[in-house]
């Protein structure tokens, strides 16, 4: 529990920095090119189409007959571009995690190695092409959960809880397996992944949430599309910010206890867990 209250707080002191702030900035020219691309190309016929659903629907049919008795017709117009805009999210959201974990993420890493962990040997035990196979499979996994639980969206409660959770789950795999990629032996990274899978998990979870808080500013923005349009940079960049926030946490988390257990193996003199483990003497942390 303390690694992982002593890596929150550190990761939160880590985002005021000028260096991690620039680094936030960097995907935003890709996400809002990307974001503005298929506002350009998409949103018009999605956003008839999904006009045309709720009009052919006799169920939206009547809850609208009925809002427009109560005197709430307007709310039909903001109905089909928030719709629109709940179903781009999550892939905004997936290919800003893409990004931040394949351009940030070693930069976040040699950061945090840099500044509290210089000692700490680097053992390669994963090289790009591993890291780029593992970042693409799970994505791919988590993009095919997003799809497959979009009608489960439609119960109120599970819209606010299913795609963070299947966020969360893919920046736990992105980011601890990234985190310990150039440090850590393939043995080594294992074995963290086993004591501490519940503690990592956690963290992508609850990065997870926060990542989904920046759909008020979507909902916000969705009953003018000149404010949606205000707004798209903004949002993007709390994204991009967010997820550097859990970059930075994934790392120090990971890299303390990678510094942990080759501690305990050095004091203990006893590798034979894990054959390949060497015992390592770690310094103390060099920097908070």
């Amino acid at each position: 529990m303390w690694l992982f209250l002593d890596s929150f707080w550190r990761a939160a002191a880590y985002c005021l920095r000028p260096h991690v702030i620039a680094l936030s900035l960097l995907p935003l020219v890709l996400m809002v090119a990307l974001a503005m691309g298929l506002f350009y190309l998409l949103w018009d016929p999605s956003l008839a189409w999904v006009q045309m659903s709720l009009e052919s629907s006799s169920i939206m049919s009547s809850m609208l007959t009925w809002l427009n008795g109560v005197g709430a017709g307007a709310l039909k117009n903001v109905l089909g571009p928030l719709l629109v805009i709940v179903a781009v999210t999550p892939v905004i959201v997936v290919v800003c995690l893409l990004v931040v974990s394949l351009f940030m993420l070693p930069a976040i890493v040699s950061l945090v190695a840099q500044r509290r962990f210089p000692q700490l040997e680097r053992k390669h035990g994963a090289s790009w092409v591993t890291v780029l196979f593992w970042s693409l499979g799970s994505t791919l996994l988590a993009v095919a959960a997003l799809l497959v639980s979009i009608p489960l969206w439609l119960v109120p409660p599970l819209i606010l809880i299913l795609p963070p959770l299947i966020w969360g789950w893919l920046t736990y795999r992105l980011m601890a397996h990234e985190a310990l990629a150039d440090h850590a032996s393939r043995e080594e990274r294992v074995e963290i992944f086993r004591r501490h899978r519940g503690s990592l998990l956690a963290i992508g979870v609850l990065a997870g949430f926060l990542g989904a808080a920046p759909n008020l500013v979507w909902a916000f923005g969705a009953a003018f599309v000149v404010g949606f349009v205000m707004l798209l940079p903004l949002v993007i960049w709390i994204y991009t910010l967010v997820f550097a926030f859990s970059a930075l946490w994934f790392a120090h988390f990971s890299l303390g206890a990678l510094q942990s257990l080759r501690a305990e193996l050095a004091a203990t003199a006893v590798p034979g867990a894990i054959p390949e483990l060497a015992p390592l003497l770690v310094l103390p942390d060099a920097k908070p």
